[in-house]
């Protein structure tokens, strides 16, 4: 119930800031990403039960090369939206 309930708020936050323009661009940008972050980790740890203990070593090691082909999809995502932006323009 506690991982439902953070994950709850920690979605709820950055759609209200959005709606009600309560701060600036970037800083509403750098709080959605905080948000982010923070939902991954409560994913993490009460949804998934991942954790550092040396009985989810194989469990970790999946998480970590999820992590990396992610950072790769997006990173590549990333490079090329701004490479054809700077085609274009």
């Amino acid at each position: 119930m506690i991982g439902f309930v953070l994950a709850l708020a920690l979605a709820a936050l950055p759609f209200g800031l959005v709606a009600a323009r309560a701060l600036p661009p970037k800083q509403t940008f750098v709080i959605i990403g905080l948000a982010a972050i923070a939902q991954v980790v409560v994913h993490l740890l009460y949804f998934l039960r991942i954790d550092l203990k040396s009985s989810s070593q194989n469990r970790l090691a999946m998480l970590g090369f999820a992590a990396i082909v992610l950072l790769i999809l997006v990173g590549g995502t990333l490079w090329i939206m701004f490479d054809r932006y700077y085609r274009v323009t």
